[in-house]
């Protein structure tokens, strides 16, 4: 049954993959049911996600948790990764269960491992490429492309570093090449053997050790590691250790080689120890000692060690011990972050960025969509990226509201770019669409943003002030600007501004520096206009007083000349001169202006 069900998967599959894949959803949804019964749960997690986002299809939100429960029950990844999400953040009418989530994550994250060891099957390695980086598109490449066979002529010419990303690219199916072990082993042999390079040598062993496409030879792997270990390479010297413990059960010079590795930074050899200890077999240290163990997991999951990260995502959902007190939230971050790194998501994402290199803008929106809701980040903004730049694209077939839904999944993220704040921040101040405007979460966004080194946010929260806006002052402490120091917002706006020039990775003239000079322009001015003005009008008052001055003295002379009695006239009358009046000046005064573990071949 679920080989018929694969079949009919496929034929869905090749529908949806057509210029006009998505207009004809409504055909393929039969064949999907039909698939889904028959047990092949890419099928349900694909009409989960038609119903749940209303991909041409009438939406229905009851029936696309339904499908993503079939897909789950199935333990198929995506829809595990989908139920594990939407419990995890409370969303799309999903209960907030951080226990529930993390026993769908875990599940997939212990697989991820595993699934990366197998050969064969439709996987990629997930990569962080935004739609919106044009120097990173520009290097995705495949088999016949630019970028590849440039690397594989350097590679016969005997580049050792050529050779080395050539082998890294096919082992892991890296950059847009497919997938394709045999072809990277022989490049890794090539390299091996030709160079002196101690990563090749050392991928190569690795690759005879496990006979991973090759026939084991552990005496050419072992020999191969003690060259690389010599060269310095930690890895190596790793490798050396796993060697002793797995084939020699020799634990003394394992954990010298691991101890010796660990000092150089290697995150395997971390895990390597915390396993000795959880064994109880540590060299001269008698019995079990979780504690310890914890210790070197936990660090060696700071490294990304994949196992390290899924014992600390066990630790905190049990809280069995002192060091890892239960947190639930924190167990599904770290089983997530494991999760998300699973080679058949890689696949998915993958096709939907080929399919948007190639202009196919059915195939990218769909697959983008189907990454997206299993809750990966990079998808969620590619996707809302893409509804930008074909916004009737997505209002034809999408019966969400897709900038909106996506950017604002994104930003309740661990470790959500900056970017994906401004836009959100751009989307409460503008509205969108039936969205009303909002100031307050506006600011929030900005300030986010700024938060994370961003220096748009600085220039947008200054932008805001000029624009008469309020900055709370828990924004405020929330940027570290003490309100204290910074009373009025010319002060707020000086250190926006300088923070906004100083976060810049413009060398020359920015907006910032532009903004943060024409700002002190305007107060230079202002001084210097208020400053002549006082002088003006003192200026001014001082002439009218002596004009008046001057008048009156005249004044009093001419009266005292014609208060003199006249011989010829005893009889006549004194004349009294009236003084000088001056009219009065109106003069206004100008306002001032107010203005953040086991080895593998490297990845």
């Amino acid at each position: 049954m679920l080989e018929i069900g694969g079949m009919i998967f496929e034929k869905a599959a090749k529908r949806l993959s057509s210029v006009d894949g998505l207009h004809r959803i409504s055909s393929v949804v039969p064949l999907l049911m039909d698939s889904s019964c028959c047990g092949y749960h890419k099928a349900s997690y694909y009409l989960a996600v038609f119903y749940e986002t209303g991909l041409n299809i009438p939406r229905d939100r009851l029936q696309g948790m339904l499908y993503s429960l079939v897909g789950g029950q199935g333990s198929e990844r995506l829809s595990s990764m989908n139920l594990g999400y939407k419990h995890f953040q409370g969303i799309d009418n999903y209960p907030l269960d951080w226990e529930l989530s993390y026993a769908y994550y875990s599940n997939i994250a212990t697989k991820t491992p595993l699934d990366q060891q197998t050969l064969q099957g439709d996987q990629a390695y997930v990569e962080t490429i935004r739609l919106k980086d044009d120097e990173i598109l520009k290097v995705q490449t495949k088999e016949d492309g630019d970028v590849f066979m440039w690397l594989k002529h350097e590679a016969i010419r005997g580049n050792a570093a050529a050779q080395q990303r050539l082998a890294q690219m096919l082992f892991w199916g890296q950059q847009g090449v497919a997938k394709n072990p045999e072809a990277a082993i022989e490049w890794y042999a090539r390299g091996a053997l030709e160079t002196e390079d101690p990563a090749l040598i050392y991928d190569y062993a690795i690759v005879l050790f496990k006979g991973q496409g090759v026939k084991k030879n552990r005496r050419l792997a072992l020999e191969l590691m003690k060259k690389a270990a010599s060269k310095g390479l930690h890895q190596a010297v790793n490798g050396l250790g796993w060697y002793y413990h797995k084939f020699k059960k020799n634990y003394v010079k394992a954990a010298k080689y691991w101890l010796k590795a660990e000092e150089m930074g290697n995150p395997d050899a971390s895990y390597n120890l915390g396993v000795l200890y959880l064994d109880g077999v540590f060299p001269g240290v008698p019995g079990k000692n979780q504690t310890l163990a914890g210790e070197y997991f936990h660090k060696a999951a700071q490294g990304g060690h994949i196992e390290g990260t899924l014992w600390c995502s066990l630790y905190y959902i049990t809280g069995n011990l002192e060091t890892f007190p239960r947190d639930p939230e924190k167990a599904v971050v770290w089983a997530k972050h494991i999760a998300e790194k699973n080679g058949y998501l890689g696949h998915v994402i993958r096709k939907g960025l080929n399919a948007y290199l190639e202009g196919s803008w059915h195939e990218a929106l769909l697959y983008y969509v189907l990454a997206a809701e299993t809750g990966i980040e990079v998808s969620q903004t590619n996707l809302a990226h893409i509804c930008e730049e074909r916004p009737d694209l997505a209002k034809r077939y999408l019966g969400v509201n897709c900038v909106w839904r996506y950017y604002n999944f994104s930003v309740f993220q661990i470790d959500a770019p900056s970017f994906a704040y401004l836009k959100m921040g751009d989307l409460y101040y503008y509205g969108h669409q039936n969205q009303s405007q909002d100031l307050e979460l506006s600011v929030q966004m900005y300030a986010q943003a700024a938060l994370d080194g961003d220096s748009q946010g600085f220039f947008n929260l200054a932008l805001l002030i000029e624009e008469g806006a309020i900055i709370p002052h828990h924004i405020l402490d929330f940027l570290e600007i003490d309100p204290a120091l910074h009373a009025n917002n010319i002060s707020i706006l000086q250190e926006l501004y300088e923070r906004c020039w100083s976060h810049s990775s413009e060398e020359s003239l920015s907006p910032c520096s532009l903004a943060w000079l024409y700002l002190h322009f305007r107060l230079i001015w202002g001084a210097v206009l208020h400053s002549a003005l006082i002088y003006f009008l003192g200026t001014f008052l001082l002439s009218v007083l002596i004009a008046w001055t001057l008048q009156y003295f005249q004044s009093v002379s001419a009266n005292g000349f014609n208060l003199t009695p006249a011989r010829a006239a005893p009889d006549d009358t004194a004349s009294t001169a009236s003084p000088a009046v001056t009219p009065a000046a109106d003069v206004s005064a100008q306002d001032q202006p107010t203005v953040t573990n086991n080895p593998e071949p490297r990845g």
